[in-house]
């Protein structure tokens, strides 16, 4: 592995972080802006800690931080409030910090989903919280947050559950709740390119729920499977800005 930067860095210290290059990979570019490049996933996930609020992006299984997701098992820490799209399939991934007890509270659109078992077991022995949001109003509250905006008003869930406790305004005779935005101490992303500067692409369906992650987050790590070895991403086909990324691990095709 080529060592670009290490040592710990203290959570909320947006201007620095750490990139991972694969083993033997000594041709890569300097790195460039906020992100760095960082030498392992225990080294892209320093500093994390007990009772966080984290972004784990995906659709079920696409375009999920799986090697980053075990890395956080690996760290240990514990009492986490994951905010994702699902709530996890099968026994790996994200159902799999799941079972092992890390999470405390679960922040989702479908937390019901096929294979959600590790999910339906938790809930239904009352061992984890829950909080469902609509998906649509899911993606709004992390782009409220990605641009300063505190709260809006919508249309969507109003007159039903999800509605109890939140101002209510009719809006061209419509009924519309007040819906906050949603903000993270660490998110987690997969992308599918990086450039020095910290640039992501993603691919197809695999962009999902991560471009918006990563502007609604303290720490934002990504695990990419390509880094641009030549120069820069096309400007059209960046997706994420690098002044959103703080570190960047490459885990390959």
């Amino acid at each position: 592995m080529l060592a670009q930067c290490g040592g710990y860095v203290p959570l909320g210290y947006r201007g620095a972080g750490c990139m991972t290059v694969s083993a033997g990979a000594t041709d890569l570019p300097p790195s460039i802006g906020r992100a760095r490049f960082c030498t392992d996933i225990g080294e892209a996930l320093a500093g994390v800690r007990d009772a966080m609020s984290v972004m784990i992006g995906g659709f079920g299984a696409v375009g999920q931080p799986d090697a980053l997701i075990e890395g956080l098992i690996d760290t240990g820490v514990t009492d986490l409030t994951i905010i994702a799209n699902n709530a996890g399939a099968g026994r790996i991934g994200l159902a799999r910090l799941l079972e092992l007890g890390r999470v405390r509270r679960v922040i989702c659109s479908y937390p019901r989903s096929p294979g959600s078992v590790v999910f339906e077991e938790l809930y239904e022995a009352g061992n984890i919280e829950l909080e469902i949001v609509p998906q649509g109003t899911l993606s709004e509250r992390m782009r409220a947050a990605g641009a300063g905006i505190p709260a809006f008003f919508t249309p969507t869930a109003a007159g039903t559950s999800i509605a109890e406790g939140k101002e209510v305004r009719r809006f061209n005779g419509r009924e519309c709740i007040l819906e906050t935005a949603l903000h993270a101490d660490l998110a987690l992303i997969e992308a599918w390119h990086a450039d020095a500067a910290g640039n992501l692409t993603y691919r197809a369906s695999g962009r999902n729920f991560n471009p918006v992650m990563a502007t609604a987050a303290e720490l934002v790590v990504a695990q990419v499977h390509h880094v641009e070895r030549n120069g820069f991403l096309n400007p059209e086909a960046v997706v994420t800005p690098g002044l959103f990324v703080d570190r960047i691990i490459e885990i390959g095709a």
